[in-house]
């Protein structure tokens, strides 16, 4: 008869396993906007006629390669990426915290089974007649040893542990998008810093060019004042423009030196070994001619961020059904089997084994509101992992039209930067024949010296950012990270 009631128990058990209390997660819906941008995307961006000047087209719907920052066609910059992703401790933090999360999945999993644990134990014991009523009885004194097996079994009768382990197994899933955008951003900063050195050595070699061409201009002006021809303040004036283009020198050395050493540590080495890495220069990449633009549809499915937050949004969910479930009823099976004697090498013999089986069931009735509580903080924290991720689809939204922006105009800047490089050299030269023959003063001479100066500069910064902006764009897009093992 017992035996049929414990099946009967079990069976039920079985039957209501199936349900779990709590809100059954929904993925959100794909963002309800057709474009990045308040304006359409031109066919292609502006031209200038210098290196790195050429027009960029826009592919609506293009896929992401995975590793695109092989576009920028650099065989230096593919192996320093190839290093730094082996070698990243950012990387290897990001890995070991998705380990942990797994772990603590593969943890939750065993309590959806039974609980077995082996026990022994030996004890002395003295007791007297009058705990059985007998005072009158001497107190005796014995020694008991005993070996048993302990089985326990909780059924998920509303799903509370089923619901943790659904949270659980989301957290895995964030932490492996977390790993995903970690990824992405060590390779984007590897190019911006790349192509910051490059912009850095462009500016450097401009500025000693400009510095030996004042050099010139300098003797030029010294031997005009030995010979009359020119004022003494005229000397004075050129000294001090070469000197303040000299001054410009040691700040773009230690930005040189800075991001030498960021290339370093985001390759996974000491500062003191980026001698060993290659370097780069402008001229050494290439500039994408064809941009991929996600469909906007898309951009939810690709960003690795917004993929963590939904899965935070879904352990949230989850942990709703986990407090629910914890204002219901707990139903436990418990069962031992073993042996008892006083004596060791009496333990398997005829009449030691002892056994139990026992079921219970817990019903919460006053906590002090304590489990009400809990599953209201339970909803409002799914209320704000819900804010938060609308506010991080707003975000990548921006990123993504910004960056858009962003090269449209890059393209026109640098068109702007190349003719007035081109005007403001034509000008100096110019200038400095007059000045040679005395047809304009050394005022005019000094101003158009400065902006041939400044619209160098310019033009290097104007190519640089179209560079960094157009792996911005990647890693607006998401990076392409789901043509390897995840998929969106």
């Amino acid at each position: 008869m017992r035996l049929h009631a414990a099946a009967g128990a079990a069976i039920l058990a079985a039957a209501l396993s199936g349900c779990a209390v709590g809100p059954d997660f929904r993925r959100p819906a794909p963002p309800p906007v057709a474009a990045y941008t308040t304006e359409a995307l031109p066919e292609k961006t502006a031209e200038a006629k210098v290196a790195g000047g050429e027009p960029q087209r826009f592919v609506s719907g293009e896929e992401i390669p995975a590793q695109w920052w092989a576009l920028f066609r650099s065989e230096p910059l593919d192996r320093l990426i190839r290093q730094a992703l082996a070698d990243s401790p950012t990387l290897a933090a990001a890995q070991a915290k998705l380990r942990v999360a797994e772990e603590n999945r593969r943890a939750q999993f065993g309590a959806l089974f039974p609980q077995a644990d082996a026990s022994a134990s030996a004890a002395k014991r003295k007791i007297s007649g009058a705990s059985f009523g007998l005072p009158e009885n001497r107190s005796s004194t014995f020694t008991l040893y005993n070996a048993s097996v302990n089985v326990s079994y909780a059924f998920d009768l509303f799903g509370g542990t089923r619901r943790e382990l659904e949270a659980l197994s989301a957290e895995v899933d964030t932490q492996r998008f977390l790993q995903e955008g970690a990824r992405l951003a060590l390779t984007a900063n590897l190019v911006t810093t790349a192509v910051q050195e490059g912009a850095l050595r462009a500016r450097i070699e401009a500025t000693r060019e400009i510095v030996a061409a004042e050099e010139q201009q300098l003797a030029l002006v010294e031997r005009q004042f030995r010979l009359g021809g020119a004022s003494r303040p005229d000397v004075l004036a050129q000294q001090a423009q070469l000197a303040q283009t000299r001054a410009t020198l040691p700040p773009l050395e230690k930005q040189l030196a800075q991001a030498r050493h960021r290339l370093a540590v985001l390759a996974g080495r000491f500062p003191a070994e980026a001698a060993t890495l290659p370097e780069f220069d402008l001229d050494g990449l290439t500039l994408p001619q064809e941009l991929p633009v996600s469909l906007p549809s898309s951009l939810a499915r690709q960003r690795p961020d917004i993929r963590a937050a939904e899965e935070l949004l879904h352990a949230a969910s989850a942990r709703i059904g986990v407090a629910t479930a914890n204002l219901y009823p707990q139903l436990t099976l418990t069962g031992n089997l073993g042996v008892e004697a006083p004596t060791v090498g009496d333990l398997f013999s005829k009449g030691s084994s002892i056994w139990g089986l026992g079921a219970g069931v817990l019903q919460p009735l006053f906590h002090g509101g304590e489990l009400t509580a809990k599953r209201r903080a339970a909803v409002a924290a799914h209320d704000q992992a819900e804010a938060q991720y609308r506010e991080t689809v707003l975000e990548a939204f921006r990123d993504v039209a910004d960056v858009l922006r962003a090269l449209e105009l890059d393209a026109q800047t640098l068109q702007a930067q190349s003719d007035a490089e081109e005007t403001a050299r034509a000008s100096l030269q110019l200038a400095r024949q007059q000045f040679r023959y005395g047809a304009v003063s050394y005022l005019t001479l000094l101003t158009a010296e400065r902006q041939h100066q400044q619209a160098r500069i310019g033009l290097v910064e104007a190519r640089a950012a179209r560079f960094s902006d157009t792996a911005a764009l990647f890693q607006a897009l998401g990076g392409g990270w789901w043509k390897g093992d995840a998929k969106p």
